[in-house]
């Protein structure tokens, strides 16, 4: 029973893992706790099966145009040592302490998308628009002239239904990518995961990317910061390779049909979506635990 629910959490956290642009492992170390696997191996074995599921659901962000480079170039730079670096702390740390942190990390995460979200609805609507509006005056089927007033031109936002490659350009600061990639690669060695959950909320809360783009770059950069944790994970003989082989058939499928889901979704729905989802899951665990 226990390897049926090993997998059937592995399909669940492969879709959403697409579907919110992460790698996932972040969700699946409470939930394998829950059914029983020892804290330390619940927060490493994941990791490896991760990987192929998160560069599936990438390459669909990538064929829409929704990658940055530049972004997922200096996160990696960054984040990569700083990744090994916190794989390194976890000798001298609890399991059950990181299984917690973890919890703590998604429920408040969560909740900073939410509040980012309402913020930039708010100032979207409280933003007046100073264009002054074109009238014109075209021919009534009956006779005269009726006034045409055109629309004010749409405040576009972060989560504008325009983030894709021909929106918005966003340029974020070196010293802003630098910040985001430390803090996220250290973490994602501390916990055990490849950083997405980290990545989506910092990318828009920081580098003020529009949702669907942040989501493309997350799962890049989540796939490669795996690879050195998993490297150091497995030295210190934190990962059940049957857990992650078990995880991974199950996950990798439904990774794809996640992002594909998040593709045709509005942005602003996906954000909601996203901060939700994270705040219920990361608060619903820390109250099974406690």
């Amino acid at each position: 029973m226990r390897w049926i629910l090993i997998a059937l959490i592995g399909a669940g956290v492969g879709y959403l893992g697409g579907l919110f642009g992460k790698g996932g492992s972040a969700i699946a170390t409470p939930l394998l706790a829950l059914i029983g696997v020892p804290p330390i191996l619940a927060v490493a074995s994941p990791l490896p099966a991760t990987i192929p599921g998160t560069l599936v659901a990438f390459r669909r962000y990538q064929r829409e145009g929704f990658a940055d480079r530049r972004i997922i170039t200096w996160s990696v730079a960054f984040g990569v040592p700083c990744t090994v670096l916190g794989a390194i702390v976890t000798r001298w740390v609890d399991g059950d302490i990181l299984v917690t942190i973890t919890d703590g990390i998604v429920a408040c995460l969560g909740l900073r998308v939410l509040v980012h979200r309402q913020r930039t609805s708010s100032a979207a609507v409280a933003t007046p628009s100073t264009t002054p509006e074109p009238v014109s005056r075209v021919p009534r089927p009956s006779g005269g002239t009726a006034t045409l007033t055109a629309a004010s031109p749409a405040v576009v936002t972060d989560s504008s239904p325009r983030d894709s490659s021909a929106g918005r350009i966003v340029q974020p600061s070196a010293g802003a990518l630098a910040a985001v990639a430390i803090t996220v690669g250290f973490l994602a060695g501390l916990l055990a995961n490849s950083g997405g959950f980290l990545l989506v909320p910092l990318y828009l809360a920081v580098l003020t990317l529009p949702i669907k783009n942040a989501l493309a770059c997350s799962l890049a950069v989540a796939a490669l910061l795996a690879v050195p944790g998993t490297i150091v994970h497995a030295a210190l003989g934190h990962i059940d390779w049957r857990i992650a082989i078990v995880f991974g058939a199950a996950s990798i499928p439904l990774s794809s049909v996640g992002a594909r889901s998040a593709l045709r979704m509005n942005a602003a729905r996906l954000e909601r979506i996203y901060g939700g989802g994270l705040f219920v899951l990361g608060l619903g665990l820390l109250v099974c635990r406690g």
